[in-house]
């Protein structure tokens, strides 16, 4: 199993004092934590995009290729890549280069995003929802697949016996699929035979258990070779050696309030933090020997190949980041190998 961390590049917020953190502050912060994934041996790092005041990252491709710099073995990937307000040229073309800088470690995690903001600052209606999403994807896999392509769709230019430049270091870049509880997307990734990736961010991880079953028998319908199935989760995560998140319990709510308006979600407290990190919570938050039980735990319960640790939720402190990132790629990393 894949163990990584996935980041959306949350700035740093403090409502009391009007404290907003800078994009340039974060980015650089962002940059050094890359940097320890790959010194401490984690296997992929994923990056998400965003248009909102609250994020740092619009552009994943350029964080990505700029970490390819001061890396030399973890993969790099989006999460996601918002392709339904992307245009799927540009965006293979971006992670090709990202891939060409990192000597083939690029991915791409193409999914439909956690807003909409993308939609009015692209110029696209949210009225093609679906048929944005469906259209896009089956370009990018058609340039993934084929040098050559004469392509024709509803929402940009058709192509006609184009090559698209430059090509990537691999014969073609991973493309996996985020989904979150919608059972229309997972059956699809798996007709595609796509590696997937849930995103469990509320609830009890075990209701999502029917979800894995319709994606697994997909792919197995459409007569895919299931000894080259991925599936993978993304869970807020953090971690330290002491099992106390006085600290971290701030931001953490503070960025659940902040999306929580537009959602008419109610107050985060400190009392659903807390369930949330039971045994059947969502949270992986805690010490070494928790992340490590409740990691193994889903790997059996789903059939894991990926584990993703989104880990910067709020934006906690850099130096408790660093801290997070250093147990889980030192304590937990190696005791899930072993098992």
């Amino acid at each position: 199993m894949e163990l990584g961390i996935g980041m959306f590049g949350d700035l740093r917020i403090n409502e009391k004092t009007g404290y907003i953190q800078s994009p340039q502050e974060r980015l650089h912060e962002i940059l050094e934590e890359v940097k320890l994934m790959d010194e401490v041996g984690l296997d992929f790092f994923g990056i998400g995009e965003h248009h909102r005041s609250d994020y740092s990252v619009s552009s994943p491709e350029i964080v990505l290729a700029a970490a390819a710099a001061v890396t030399k073995n973890i993969k790099l990937g989006s999460s996601v890549s918002v392709i339904s307000s992307a245009d799927p040229v540009k965006l293979y073309q971006d992670f090709s280069m990202v891939d060409n800088i990192s000597n083939g470690r690029a991915e791409i995690m193409a999914g439909r995003g956690s807003f909409i903001e993308s939609f009015p600052v692209f110029g696209y209606d949210l009225n093609n929802y679906e048929e944005l999403f469906d259209e896009k994807l089956n370009l990018l896999l058609e340039l993934n697949k084929n040098e050559v392509i004469t392509w024709k769709g509803q929402f940009r230019a058709p192509i006609t016996n184009q090559t698209i430049y430059p090509r990537p270091v691999q014969n073609e870049l991973p493309i996996w699929i985020a989904v979150g509880g919608t059972p229309a997307s997972v059956i699809r990734a798996g007709k595609l035979g796509l590696p997937i990736i849930f995103a469990i961010i509320g609830g009890d991880p075990e209701n999502f258990l029917p979800l894995f079953e319709y994606y697994k028998q997909a792919y197995e319908d459409y007569g895919h070779d299931v000894s080259k199935m991925q599936i993978g989760v993304h869970m807020h995560s953090f971690f330290n050696e002491t099992n106390v998140f006085d600290d971290y319990y701030p931001y953490y709510a503070g960025q659940m309030d902040r999306i929580g308006k537009s959602r008419n979600w109610p107050p985060f407290t400190r009392e659903r933090f807390e369930m949330g990190r039971e045994e059947n919570g969502h949270l992986i938050i805690g010490d070494a020997n928790l992340a490590i039980d409740r990691i193994l735990k889903y790997k059996e319960l789903f059939g894991l190949t990926r584990f993703s640790a989104h880990m910067d939720v709020g934006a906690p402190n850099h130096l408790d980041l660093m801290k997070s990132i250093e147990v889980f790629g030192t304590k937990v990393a190696p005791e899930i190998r072993k098992a």
